[in-house]
């Protein structure tokens, strides 16, 4: 399986830190915050990535270069201006082949065994979920018994910037600038979506607060 990381945000939330530095090599614990998402695909088996890029584009992939160093190989999907998530992934799609593939947003930080996600079977998608974090306390989408991912529905959970998806969710929409979330929602509808929920450590890193929070964290393990 390949896996897609999205790095092509203009991180104005975490203004001024990006002033001069894109949100994907802010130091963590020592190592940018987008080599801990590179060591964990690595960890698990992933040995091919497509980075997403925009914003300060060659300052990352300057940093990475082909991915050698981290035992895995890179390819760089370019764009001259962000095109959302799913646009993003729909320009990237002649990278990333027909099969399934891991997506990873390039702003969190997880703990989760990335190899012990589930194949997707007849689904379009799976969602890694996680408990509602104190910033966004009304989460997303209700996981159910069967395991299956819901728009509506109580309680819901929060998700977590990791998923399984499948190319033919964005593959039919036209080139350019638009978001997964709707195209997500409608596979929801037709059943295709299911999910997990992970309890371990997760942390979406949006603020400047949030990431030295992380920094501290994992620098006192």
């Amino acid at each position: 399986m390949k896996a897609m990381i999205l790095a092509a945000g203009l991180g104005k939330r975490m203004h001024p830190l990006t002033d001069h530095c894109p949100k994907p090599l802010l130091p963590v614990a020592g190592k940018p915050l987008i080599v801990h998402h590179l060591e964990r695909l690595a960890a698990a088996g992933i040995d091919e990535v497509v980075i997403n890029v925009s914003y300060r584009a060659e300052q990352i992939v300057e940093a990475l270069g082909d991915g050698s160093r981290y035992g895995l190989q890179i390819a760089w999907s370019r764009e001259a201006t962000p095109l959302e998530t799913g646009g993003g992934i729909h320009q990237a799609l002649p990278l990333l082949g027909d099969a399934p593939f891991l997506l990873v947003n390039g702003d969190v930080w997880c703990e989760l065994d990335l190899a012990l996600l589930p194949g997707l079977g007849d689904d379009l998608a799976h969602l890694v979920l996680v408990d509602n974090p104190a910033h966004h306390p009304d989460g997303d989408f209700h996981l159910d018994a069967a395991g299956r991912v819901h728009d509506a529905g109580e309680p819901k959970l929060t998700f977590a910037g990791l998923s399984v998806l499948d190319p033919a969710l964005v593959a039919g929409q036209a080139p350019g600038e638009f978001p997964l979330a709707p195209l997500l929602r409608e596979a929801m509808r037709a059943g295709c979506v299911g999910g997990s929920h992970h309890r371990g450590a997760w942390v979406d890193v949006g603020t400047p607060e949030r990431l030295a929070e992380l920094d501290l964290t994992l620098r006192q393990r």
